[in-house]
């Protein structure tokens, strides 16, 4: 199947749905598992909380994230690719509070209910900057008033400072729409979408960052 945004690099292959987790945990030399779970950990999830996951893959984090929710709450992932469906749902099975809902988070929808979490875990990134304001949009509508909007991925740096290794690994991994994301000042811009108090816990060396904006 022919990619929507061919410079991107969060509309996988065949293979990489498949076989995700394996990929992201020998990507990142074994350290993805860690570094996810002390990432949910910091996302304040209160028991009875509402959370959608944007681009939610094989329901990894929504499985992290169900370990700090009772029975009564509501996790509800959203991905457009069949094989991430299959893997969620056979993960996801023994847990009648964890939803799938087959829909692509790059076009505007209207949300079904308010959520008091949403949720991107490096998805954002990899898309065209006017496409990810409809992601942003699409998070904001989604939200109770007070709600949170939370961005797990790349922070704000200049590639011209890094050390060289590293510089050269996110050169080679990363896609193109990457580059242009890094530059941004994501605060300011999720401001212009309604969202206020911004908080920031960092990770691997600061180039990583959980982003955490309130819905006015």
């Amino acid at each position: 199947m022919a990619k929507i945004y061919p410079d991107s690099g969060v509309e996988l292959s065949e293979f990489t749905a498949k076989n995700y987790d394996k990929v992201m945990n020998v990507a990142s030399f074994g350290l993805y598992k860690g570094f996810i779970k002390k990432a949910i950990s910091d996302l304040n999830i209160q028991e009875n909380d509402k959370i959608l996951d944007l681009g939610c893959g094989t329901g990894r984090n929504i499985l992290l994230m169900n370990k700090y929710v009772s029975e009564n709450s509501l996790l509800v992932g959203l991905d457009i690719s069949e094989d991430m469906e299959r893997q969620f749902n056979n993960n996801c099975k023994s847990y009648p509070n964890i939803k799938f809902t087959n829909k692509r988070i790059d076009q505007l929808f209207e949300p079904e209910q308010e959520f008091d979490k949403v949720f991107v875990s490096f998805v954002i990134h990899g898309f065209p900057h006017e496409i990810r304001k409809n992601v942003i949009k699409n998070a904001c509508n989604s939200l109770k008033k007070g709600g949170t909007f939370n961005i797990l991925d790349f922070a704000e740096f200049d590639m011209a400072k890094m050390p060289f290794h590293h510089r050269y690994i996110f050169k080679k991994i990363e896609c193109k729409y990457a580059f242009d994301y890094i530059e941004r000042d994501w605060k300011s811009i999720l401001k212009e979408y309604g969202f206020e108090n911004p908080t920031e816990k960092f990770y691997f060396k600061n180039y990583v960052r959980l982003l955490t904006v309130e819905k006015k």
